[in-house]
């Protein structure tokens, strides 16, 4: 038994130290030509395509905060989490510049007709824009939102949260009514 365990290392031992050098020609070279480069693609980003993922944690939190205080009804919260002055694209097509005190205005109004919200959090991604120096923080979520008349409403979103010295400056919202 000792005797063929040993061939059995040796034999091991001698496969991985093959030092034969692989053939050149076995392998396709790579060159830039079979590389995507901005030369190959069928467009120029009229924003930026030079992104890293250069969002501190705290910008992060502050942007999940305010869904949580979304849900939970915690408008001040969310405040909080909101500039001074806040540009929203709604899901309805509705491009608005607001004050925060108008923003929680118009959200408050509309939070005050549910009774509840469930946030199911699919996804975030952080986003930083090395040429123009934004950061931004994408979600992708579902909300469940119930009305005080029993009425549920439910949706896939997918958002952008633009955040500039630590608030909310600009929040864009997809949504994707589920069946």
């Amino acid at each position: 038994m000792k005797k063929i365990l040993f061939c059995l290392l040796f034999g091991t031992v001698l496969v991985a130290c093959n030092n034969e050098k692989e053939d050149k020609d076995d392998k396709e070279p790579a060159t830039p030509a079979t590389a995507a480069t901005p030369a190959d693609l069928p467009y120029t980003a009229s924003y930026s395509s030079d992104w890293s993922n250069n969002v501190s944690d705290a910008d992060l939190k502050t942007v999940l905060m305010t869904y949580k205080d979304w849900e939970n009804g915690n408008l001040s919260g969310l405040g909080a989490g909101m500039a001074d002055t806040v540009t929203v694209d709604m899901s309805s097509g509705d491009h608005l510049r607001l004050s925060n005190a108008d923003l929680m205005k118009m959200w408050g109004t509309y939070r005050d007709s549910l009774s509840s919200v469930k946030i199911d959090m699919a996804a975030w991604s952080k986003m930083y824009s090395n040429n123009k120096k934004d950061g931004y923080i994408v979600t992708w979520y579902d909300e469940t939102d119930t009305y005080k008349n029993g009425m549920v409403d439910s949706a896939s979103y997918h958002d952008i949260n633009q955040v500039k010295d630590g608030k909310i400056v600009w929040y864009a919202q997809y949504k994707r009514p589920k069946k």
